[in-house]
Parts: structure tokens; sequence; C-alpha cells
């Protein structure tokens, strides 16, 4: 069994790799693995696809990299599980307004948007703990409740069509989307690997899901 974490230049990925790795020791997951070769994507078990930074930037270098078909192929035509993480979540959504207006994957019927809290004393970016309010089960968020913690680092949100496919949110200043799924996808807007013991929950949850 093999994870593939998705490197398209988004970010430093070090802290998502021991995590995955840490967890995938702990539940017999096998093998994660960051890399940017395309046979490595198309032939994964479970693919995940983090991301720092603005919207299109990580569209245009996603969309350039040569994982790109691999991933869509491994995930829409093979039902890989897949992971997004932050602005990797974000991707998931129809389109993104940062900059301009940019199409995203279409997996979650959904735009993504500034953050624009009713309390103008909430500064954006979103940037710290929040609490999770889950909205409706989910295999991968078995054990986590409404209440605990999860890193967030964003000024965009996405706002989802469908309330069928978001999976938890957080308040602050207003619902921001936390998590969103669809088949077998699953996005996250928090980072799995700084949210401590829930985080890493989450991620063990993901590595043994068999949608």
């Amino acid at each position: 069994m093999l994870t593939a974490i998705i490197d398209y230049e988004s970010g430093n990925l070090h802290s998502a790799e021991k995590a995955f790795q840490k967890m995938a020791l702990e539940t017999g997951a096998g093998e994660v693995r960051v890399t940017d070769d395309p046979d490595v994507v198309a032939n994964a078990d479970r693919l995940v696809l983090p991301g720092d930074g603005a919207f299109p930037a990580c569209a245009s270098a996603l969309r350039a990299s040569g994982c790109f078909q691999a991933m869509v192929e491994a995930v829409e035509t093979r039902g890989r599980p897949f992971l997004g993480i932050c602005v990797g979540m974000q991707l998931m959504a129809r389109m993104g307004h940062e900059y301009a207006e940019t199409p995203g994957l279409g997996w979650i019927d959904g735009e993504v948007e500034r953050i624009a809290p009713t309390d103008t004393s909430l500064k954006v970016p979103h940037m710290g703990w929040n609490d999770l309010v889950i909205d409706r089960a989910h295999p991968v968020l078995e054990g986590i409740g409404t209440g605990e913690h999860a890193y967030f680092v964003h000024s965009y949100q996405m706002r989802v069509s469908d309330p069928g496919q978001r999976v938890a949110h957080v308040d602050y200043g207003g619902d921001v989307t936390a998590i969103v799924a669809h088949d077998n996808m699953i996005g996250f807007q928090f980072h799995p690997e700084k949210s401590a013991t829930a985080g890493l929950r989450m991620i063990a949850n993901f590595l043994t899901w068999r949608p």
C-alpha cells in the first residue's frame, strides 16, 4: 500500500510527510512518499494534495505538473481515496476568486472567496486554533466530535453550494467551511499535521478509509 503526497512545489511538505508516516506506521497502512513522479501518483493507493499560497498560483502549478493528469485519472477513474489539505482542499472547488477567477477541479460544488467576518475585530488571515463543528458523520471523522481543535492558516474559504458536501465548519465571525467530502474525496481547510491529537486521528482514519 502506498500513499502519495503530491509535490508540485506548493510549499514545505516535511511536517506533513512525517505526520503521515507516523500514522501509517501505527495503522499498518504501508508506505508514505512525497513525489512528483506521475507514475507513482498514477499507481498509488491513496493520494494527498497539500497546498500553501494563492489559489491561482497553486492551480497553475498543479495543472503544469506532470502529476495533474495522473492524479485526476487515479481519483476520478480508479476511485482512489483522495485528501486535499488547505489550498489543496480549495482546489477541489468549481472556481476560485482569489485575485482572478480561476477554475478548480470541480470535485466539490462550491467557490472559494475571501473570508469576511461579521465581527470586524477578527483579523484575516484566519490563523490559529479553532473548534470544529461537525455537520454530518463521515468515516474519516470517526472518534472526532464537535469541539475538537484544528489549526488554520488561510484568508479564503470555500462556500459549498450543496450542504451535503460540507462535513464540518468553524465559527469565525460566521460559518467557515472546515471539511468537505464527496464520494472518495475529502478535504481539510486546516492542517491536520499541525492539529495535535485530533489531526493525527483524522490522518489515521484517512489512511484506513475504504470508500
